[in-house]
């Protein structure tokens, strides 16, 4: 007979199904910097219990894998990977967002996207398919060819592609930064094949090159802005003559139990000069 350890809270199970949790609740405790004691503290458990747990010799039960998640914001999915691991069943379901259960959902997002116009407002999922988006997003999007806007649509793509918005993008090499290392730090929480390949599809776009001036060259964006200085980075952008100026904000929902729901991401974009407000009001009929 296989010996038992005995945790700290009286668990065990060196030779019970859920010793894989061991390594995963050890990845994430290290990506959040967090030594045994200080995740038991947060846990209310102890860090003997907590290195029973990593090293396969005690299994957690079902309430404190959901704990110890919570408290190292372990996203939605790898939640589930962590319950499988601890040989529990999935607590989040998965539902398709086109599913009728979504209804109140989708017609919800849709309304707010509405609402927002004529200002840019998008959806999307966890790997930046577009999901919806309104009337603000299709105007920054007209002259894209049509290539790439064949659905699925992707945002990373539509934004950073050498024949997308990039060849508009003033401050490129700026606003291309800012959303490869918004992608990173996605990665470092996410263990998505798609997202990675995503990633390194984008990081390798040569940059667009502008008539009259060299491959690569853009705008700088200095310090001061229109009304005095900026408060965060825009994204400045050419259209049909103009020079647009826009920093955008990203909003997810609170405590969600679906993961499609975890991972939609809604992004709006708000005039950072008044050049911008005035010509985007001048769109509303």
């Amino acid at each position: 007979m296989a010996a038992r350890a005995m945790a700290a809270d009286g668990t065990t199970a060196p030779s019970s199904p859920g010793g894989a949790i061991g390594p995963l609740l050890r990845g994430w405790r290290t990506r959040r910097r967090l030594s045994q004691l200080e995740l038991a503290l947060r846990a209310d458990s102890s860090a003997r219990h907590i290195s029973f747990v990593e090293t396969g010799r005690a299994r957690p039960s079902e309430e404190m894998v959901l704990r110890l998640a919570d408290r190292l914001d372990v996203p939605v999915r790898e939640r589930n990977a962590l319950l499988l691991a601890a040989g529990y069943a999935p607590r989040f379901t998965e539902t398709a967002l086109d599913d009728p259960a979504m209804g109140a959902l989708r017609e919800g997002l849709t309304r707010l996207l509405r609402g927002y116009e004529p200002y840019p407002a998008l959806v999307v999922d966890g790997t930046y398919t577009v999901v919806a988006a309104n009337r603000g997003v299709a105007m920054l999007l007209e002259g894209v060819p049509e290539r790439l806007l064949t659905p699925p649509l992707n945002a990373m793509r539509l934004t950073l592609h050498p024949e997308g918005l990039a060849s508009r993008i003033r401050n490129l090499p700026q606003w291309r930064g800012h959303l490869l290392d918004q992608m990173g730090r996605q990665l470092a929480l996410h263990r998505s094949p798609a997202l990675r390949a995503l990633y390194e599809e984008v990081a390798a776009y040569p940059p667009p090159e502008r008539s009259g001036e060299p491959s690569g060259e853009t705008v700088a964006v200095t310090e001061e802005g229109a009304s005095g200085p900026l408060f965060a980075l825009p994204m400045v952008i050419e259209h049909d003559g103009r020079t647009l100026s826009f920093v955008s904000s990203i909003s997810t929902f609170n405590t969600p139990m679906d993961v499609t729901v975890a991972e939609l991401a809604i992004e709006t974009f708000v005039p950072a000069d008044p050049a911008t407000v005035t010509y985007l009001a001048s769109l509303t009929p």
